[in-house]
């Protein structure tokens, strides 16, 4: 997950004329353990020793796309509870993120109606399959979807209990339409507190411009804790916690950056 973001980031400054914040190298040391940082990790960590007790963990649902299960998920499930009790920082001591996308007509599977997982969906864009603007009532049922499938098949107990993070990243699909993409990352939003879960994104300040853009201060998105990608150290990702967060009445919660090959995660104060 990080990696294709410091890549984006690179292409971005590069265009931009801008530097990256952060600090060290992505080949820095790992943290000392006095630092009460977390881990995050998905299927390309799958079969690697990882660390044990990390102050929290968080946990890739999928294998890199919205529509598919991560192959070590159950593994790095029993990972993640290494964690210790009571939790070191503010953050759970165990969360998910999963995949987001907006294949629109593109993609091996759209939604035709408002009805999935055996129930109708109150779909606040309107009727999906009613014929032309229903778009964005379609990418909403998407989105929905999505979530849906994450919390009941791909083998995770007690969804409702769980934060989850929306990994939002220019690498997957999307469309052209920002208002669209937005419709589609409510729908998943809506299903996960609908069960109560919590919910939080994952993205970077400019990814998250080029997908959604500015978000309605009444959208489901807004106010929801901002996962900040794109340090490159300790340092770098402390400093990006002061950051404009990603939505309206969000707060920046957690900072991510590279070391050692690992994904660290720091929790802002």
């Amino acid at each position: 997950m990080a990696t294709r973001v410091l890549t984006k980031l690179v292409s971005a400054a590069i265009t931009l004329g801008l530097v990256l914040l952060g600090g060290g190298p992505a080949s820095a040391a790992p943290p000392r353990s006095s630092e009460p940082v977390g881990i995050d990790v998905s299927w390309p960590q799958c079969g690697k020793t990882l660390p044990k007790r990390p102050a929290f963990a968080i946990v890739g649902v999928n294998n890199g796309l919205a529509n598919t299960t991560n192959p070590c998920l159950a593994e790095q499930l029993e990972w993640a509870e290494t964690a210790p009790t009571p939790a070191l920082t503010d953050q759970p001591r165990v969360a998910l993120y999963v995949n987001t996308a907006n294949p629109g007509l593109q993609g091996s599977w759209w939604p035709t109606s408002n009805h999935y997982g055996g129930a109708d969906v109150d779909n606040p864009y309107g009727v999906c399959g009613s014929g032309a603007g229903d778009f964005k009532a379609c990418s909403y049922m998407y989105g929905y979807a999505k979530a849906y499938d994450d919390a009941t098949i791909r083998g995770i107990d007690n969804p409702q209990d769980y934060l989850w993070w929306l990994d939002v990243e220019t690498e997957n699909s999307w469309q052209a339409d920002k208002a669209a993409n937005v419709a589609d990352l409510e729908g998943m939003a809506d299903y996960f507190e609908s069960i109560g879960a919590k919910v939080g994104i994952y993205s970077t300040g400019y990814q998250w411009g080029q997908i959604a853009g500015t978000v309605p201060a009444g959208s489901p998105l807004a106010g929801l804790p901002s996962w900040l990608a794109g340090a490159r150290s300790l340092n770098g990702a402390k400093s990006n916690c002061f950051l404009p967060a990603l939505t309206p009445g969000s707060r920046v919660a957690l900072t991510q950056y590279v070391s050692g090959g690992l994904d660290y995660n720091y929790s802002c104060p």
